[in-house]
Formats: C-alpha cells, structure tokens, sequence
C-alpha cells in the first residue's frame, strides 16, 4: 500500500494544472453551456407538456 501511495503522490507532480486564467474561462464556459441547455430543455418541456394537453383535451 505504501509503494501505491508514493506511485500516487509522484504521478501528481507530473500533472500540468491549469493557470487561475484557464480555470476561470473553463468555468465559465461550462456554467453558459449549462444555462444554454437549461433553457432548451425548459423549451422542449413545456412545448411537450402544452402538446400533451392539446390531445387530451381534444
């Protein structure tokens, strides 16, 4: 278990992490892409939902 750890620790410093720059766009990124599909799935609920309530009261 000891060895495992110590591989573990070591393949850590090989990573290359991202600049606070790089972290920030990515996060934005993903939360506008996040909203983005929020809407379009807000969209599509309700045309489904109106759709449903069309042929039921039909």
């Amino acid at each position: 278990m000891k060895n495992f750890l110590k591989k573990q620790v070591a393949e850590l410093h090989n990573v290359t992490w991202p600049t606070k720059k790089q972290a920030i766009h990515s996060m934005i990124t993903v939360i506008v892409v996040m909203m983005l599909v929020g809407v379009f799935l807000g969209i599509v609920d309700y045309v489904f939902n109106e759709g449903v309530l069309f042929m039921l009261n039909k």
